[in-house]
């Protein structure tokens, strides 16, 4: 049975986690205090928490967690968001925001690609450098061939019923 993480749990359990994925987003390219913000809302019930939260939580001052929002909103992994009648903000994960990333590397991959197109044009093919340059470019031209087709499936494997999905780790536990 899963453990259920309220926003004012804070429990042990939950606080490790979290800097446990915190560790893995941030061996990944992402700034630390980014990195513990978005876990902070990842295991939020709801998604969300206002900036005091998050700095309480993550024991930071405010302005640790205002840079972390901003880089965050700035990439698109967090959206703000305020009630109506209420004077604070609410951070919130975007749901789509992996999607988006992985939608939008195509740009990033025609780069990389083309500017390994050019390589092959310097060195040639008959070349250690010439042959590691074609296959970059094979290897972006791969990804942009693929991703599509794997968000595609994506979007029809999480419109299922979990049921149905064909994802055992999405089966209601």
């Amino acid at each position: 049975m899963t453990k259920r993480v309220d926003d004012e749990s804070g429990t042990a359990d939950a606080l490790r986690f979290l800097e446990r994925f915190a560790v893995i987003m941030s061996d990944s390219g992402y700034p630390r205090m980014a990195a513990r913000v978005l876990a902070a809302l990842l295991i939020a019930d709801d998604g969300r928490r206002t900036a005091a939260e998050l700095a309480d939580m993550l024991q930071v001052g405010p302005s640790a967690v205002s840079g972390a929002v901003k880089y965050l909103m700035r990439v698109g992994m967090v959206t703000r968001e305020r009630d109506p009648g209420e004077r604070r903000d609410h951070y919130r994960v975007d749901q789509t925001a992996w999607y988006k990333a992985a939608a939008s590397s195509d740009e990033v991959f025609r780069r990389f690609e083309e500017g390994a197109r050019d390589g092959v044009e310097v060195f040639g093919t008959d070349t250690p450098a010439g042959a590691r340059m074609d296959e970059t470019r094979r290897f972006f031209a791969f990804l942009r061939r693929e991703v599509p087709q794997l968000l595609h499936k994506w979007n029809e494997v999480n419109a299922q019923p979990a049921e149905q999905s064909g994802d055992p780790d999405r089966a209601v536990r």
